[in-house]
């Protein structure tokens, strides 16, 4: 079914709903009182006294290691890049160390992939396996922060990470060990066997925190990520604060926050390859195997740019998602395809539940301004049907969208109490797509193109 429209102004009044939404956004301030920034003693360890130098090319991982373990032995503080290039391969935070670098630091990450190795417990496109470490990470530790006015520049390009996407004639691709550890999930291979590295292509993330607590990225300018740019995993009471992220690879995610419990996003800039914010909670039956949700996840305050949506809940999304408030943001690009995205399908399943957005400015976007696409990739061929239900958007104004509304769900699957109250969208060039859902636009103002 297709909802579509012919007038120039259109005003869509309907019967009064119980606004219980409002009692939901009561939960903010709870959320937030929960969520505490990490602190660290007044310690200063500058790397440049472990013996690394700012010339961009001398390897300074071995130096960075060394002021990283005599700040953890002190117990606790800062590990300090001063202004200036440094080279390095992959740092390992510790509890109570915050990586800080200051105003005109830059921390130029290699490209060559043995410099990741050995391997490390991560997750690739929400499934657990051992692959290259992240750029920077960290796994089982408390109170841990990456600060700072400075840069990371993963140095990602088509000649190096970017190809193993496959994409402008790679020949390296991803695509076999992807399949093969997806074929080992669906097995219930154990994690400890599902070993990957040198030769199998498979990306590392930049910044992943892995089953941490009291976590925090605030400030930084993130460039060039191999992929998914900030992806804590398993973690609780996580910061995203002030960030700068322009990274336009293949699958650059600004922020992944998966199967995590209590987390802000505030006040940070996304310009992406993808999705700006991607909730996330592992994959398939591996997600379903861990079994752990996405819950209380607040983002306010932030700029989106290009991405393929704005707030997304998925795809990987099995392990469920409930509580997303997102509100107070700016977004427009012509490469932005709309502003909030749930997807998923038949084989991920997953429940998405509460998700609300309000108080929204968007200049364009391509797609649509709602996007629930349960028909994405393998579509309704599968067994974990999806559930999207109370998503709510209001007061969200739009300057330019093709269409308002994208919506496809299919008949053995759950869309319901979608609505949109007391918004404004212009420039409307084709009619809605709503397919088996229960959607609803109440108090809105609707002015076609036309």
């Amino acid at each position: 079914m297709k909802k579509t429209f012919s007038l120039l102004l259109i005003t869509l009044l309907a019967t009064p709903l119980l606004r219980a939404e409002q009692a939901e956004w009561a939960q903010v301030p709870q959320i937030l009182a929960r969520i505490k920034a990490p602190m660290f003693p007044a310690r200063d360890f500058v790397i440049t006294n472990y013996g690394a130098t700012t010339d961009g090319k001398t390897d300074c991982t071995a130096a960075i290691g060394k002021a990283v373990a005599a700040c953890a032995k002190a117990g606790g503080g800062r590990v300090v890049v001063p202004a200036g290039e440094f080279f390095t391969g992959p740092i390992h935070l510790l509890s109570n160390v915050e990586l800080h670098l200051d105003a005109d630091a830059t921390l130029k990450f290699s490209t060559e992939p043995k410099a990741y190795l050995p391997a490390v417990l991560t997750r690739f496109e929400g499934v657990e396996c051992y692959n290259y470490s992240p750029l920077i990470y960290a796994l089982e530790q408390t109170n841990v922060a990456v600060t700072g006015q400075g840069t990371l520049d993963g140095q990602a390009t088509e000649e190096n990470w970017l190809q193993w996407k496959g994409k402008k004639g790679g020949t390296n691709t991803q695509k076999v060990a992807n399949e093969r550890l997806k074929k080992m999930a669906e097995e219930g291979v154990p994690v400890e066997q599902r070993r990957f590295g040198e030769g199998d292509y498979l990306r590392p993330n930049f910044i992943q925190f892995y089953r941490c607590r009291r976590v925090m990225v605030e400030g930084v300018h993130i460039r060039r990520s191999p992929m998914w740019e900030i992806h804590p995993v398993l973690c609780a009471n996580v910061i995203v604060r002030g960030v700068n992220i322009v990274s336009h690879g293949y699958n650059n995610d600004g922020c992944d926050p998966e199967s995590c419990r209590d987390v802000l996003i505030e006040n940070c800039l996304f310009d992406t390859g993808d999705d700006c914010i991607a909730i996330k909670s592992g994959r398939n039956a591996d997600g379903r195997r861990i079994g752990v949700p996405s819950v209380n996840l607040i983002v306010r305050g932030c700029t989106m740019r290009d991405g393929h949506g704005g707030v997304t809940i998925g795809s990987e999304i099995s392990g469920s998602c409930s509580n997303v408030f997102a509100e107070n943001c700016e977004m427009s690009s012509p490469n932005l395809t709309c502003a909030l995205r749930l997807k998923s399908n038949a084989v991920r399943g997953g429940v998405l539940q509460n998700i609300f957005m309000r108080n929204v400015n968007v200049g364009q976007v391509s797609d649509s301004v709602l996007q629930i696409d349960f028909l994405y990739e393998e579509g309704a061929t599968g067994n974990f049907k999806p559930v999207a239900r109370r998503v709510v958007m209001e007061n969200i104004t739009v300057a330019h969208t093709p269409r308002v509304l994208n919506v496809r769900g299919f008949p053995a699957t759950e869309i319901s109490d979608v609505r949109i109250y007391d918004s404004t969208f212009k420039q409307i060039e084709q009619p809605d797509t709503i397919q088996d859902a229960d959607v609803k636009l109440v108090n809105c103002v609707l002015d076609s193109k036309k």
